[in-house]
């Protein structure tokens, strides 16, 4: 999942994705958190002020190596960390010039959908308990295909361009909670949204 480019570097990565119908957009549930920078822990606030120093999108190894310096815990920012009962829940925590970074929190069994970040790179750390990633691939008929599965546990930090297609699952046993920390360059406005079932893209309104 791992790559060392900027979404920006290549204008290919952006064409891959064959001509597919586009259906009408939905928001997705997001907690406008409004943290101060002082009320996270020190290196989560060090590593977000030195992201709001880039004024183009941050390259996607400076940012899979600065994630992986992080050490707080998920009681460090437990107090931002909402959860919902129908579906993971987004918690906006900070915005920069080039990016934005959410806490992703999970219950069991609750996952993604198959999805791209069109647009924007990720990178993602799991502050608490274990994820499954499946990732996929795209025929030239617009169906996606799964490639592989790995599941990851605390600690792991990954990053993928823009138009990598994947899905994140909680598949812990029942009261295992999942939280992820995610960080989008450019800011994420939406991503494609893709089906087992059927080929096609449906694009996502993705702003907080």
């Amino acid at each position: 999942m791992s790559t060392a480019q900027t979404a920006s570097d290549d204008p290919d990565l952006c064409e891959c994705t064959p001509e597919v119908s586009v259906h009408a957009s939905e928001s997705l549930p997001t907690v406008n958190a409004a943290v101060s920078l002082d009320q996270l822990p020190a290196d989560l606030r060090a590593f977000l002020e030195t992201m709001d120093q880039f004024d183009q999108p941050i390259p996607i190894k400076d940012l899979q190596i600065a994630m992986q310096k992080l050490t707080f815990s998920v009681d460090d920012v437990r107090e931002f960390a909402e959860f919902c009962s129908t579906s993971y829940q987004r918690n906006l925590i900070h915005t920069g010039p080039q990016y934005q970074a959410l806490l992703i929190c999970w219950k069991s069994g609750q996952r993604s959908t198959i999805h791209d970040h069109r647009g924007s790179a990720c990178g993602v750390r799991i502050v608490d308990g274990s994820l499954m990633e499946t990732v996929y691939e795209m025929t030239p008929d617009g169906h996606v295909y799964p490639t592989m599965s790995h599941e990851a546990s605390k600690g792991y930090v990954c990053a993928s361009l823009d138009m990598d297609i994947h899905q994140i699952s909680n598949l812990q046993p029942e009261g295992n909670d999942l939280v992820t920390l995610h960080v989008y360059s450019p800011p994420m406005r939406e991503f494609g949204a893709y089906s087992n079932l059927h080929s096609g893209t449906e694009v996502i309104d993705a702003t907080p």
